[in-house]
């Protein structure tokens, strides 16, 4: 399965972002804790070098707290500044401003030093589609002012957001990059939900996310369907939860386009448990 979804709103964000990167003080990266490898976007590098980062885990709830560990301490290995973010319910959303005024407290002393007074800091918040960068600064301010959604691609303009005093994020659209060279990248994301689930052929992400489970969290199937897919193949174990749950068409066949949209509803829900598909190994880059 070989996915790759850029549309030309993306190639526009972009240009967008390198335009208004010189306004701002701090890059905030949104990156999703179940993919955290597969959700950084690698031309933020290049778009943020110079500025000070900071690093969002979000959906840290739904993802395995023992590989969020080991992401955060890889994270902060390299230089980043991290945050364990639940935008929901605001876990760690407090946290945010007052880092990004720590990050630039050598920077406010010197300037208040030489008698000028330092004008608000300004954050560029940047992530992949759909990883909550909306729901996150609706949480900051307190109150609905970004478009949220379910899809991926929803927030597609620039806006500047007060969240306290002095503290200022520019809001951006979420993009991804022109191509995943690895396949594994392309289906992680998508099963997270940051492709456009319009162009995805369900029943065959479905299959390749119970081939990943199977290898890194062997016993989700089995505890959310009440069956052990040992031993069977991708396509046969999405029947057999189409079975369990009694998802039929008319001749009394198997619904496993019904089944594999279930599925995956479930996995990104966290039914199937807090589930993290990239592994930190020592070979695990952090950049693409």
């Amino acid at each position: 399965m070989n996915i790759q979804w850029y549309p030309g709103h993306m190639t526009k964000t972009k240009r967008m972002m390198q335009e208004d990167i010189s306004l701002v003080d701090v890059v905030i990266e949104l990156i999703d804790a179940r993919i955290p490898y597969s959700s950084k976007n690698p031309d933020i590098d290049e778009l943020a070098k110079n500025k000070k980062r900071v690093i969002i885990l979000n959906k840290e709830d739904l993802a395995d707290p023992a590989e969020t560990d080991k992401w955060q301490s890889r994270f902060e290995s390299l230089g980043y500044s991290v945050v364990r973010v639940n935008s929901i319910n605001g876990k760690g959303v407090k946290d945010i401003a007052p880092l990004c005024t720590e990050l630039m407290k050598e920077k406010l002393e010197a300037l208040k030093a030489r008698g000028r007074i330092f004008k608000p800091i300004r954050a560029m918040i940047v992530g992949i589609p759909n990883v909550g960068k909306s729901t996150l600064i609706n949480k900051l301010v307190g109150k609905s002012m970004a478009k949220t959604g379910d899809k991926a691609g929803v927030t597609r303009g620039k806006q500047w957001v007060r969240v306290i005093k002095g503290f200022e994020l520019l809001d951006t659209p979420g993009i991804l990059w022109p191509k995943f060279e690895d396949k594994n990248v392309g289906i992680r994301l998508a099963a997270t939900g940051a492709v456009n689930d319009d162009i995805i052929d369900r029943e065959e992400l479905a299959c390749n996310l119970i081939s990943m489970l199977s290898e890194l969290y062997p016993n989700a199937v089995e505890n959310r369907y009440g069956f052990s897919p040992e031993d069977m193949k991708p396509y046969e174990v999405l029947e057999k939860i189409g079975e369990v749950r009694g998802f039929k068409k008319a001749g009394n066949e198997t619904d496993t386009k019904r089944t594999a949209n279930i599925f995956i509803d479930e996995f990104r829900a966290a039914k199937l448990g807090r589930i993290t598909l990239d592994k930190v190994t020592v070979e695990t880059p952090v950049d693409k």
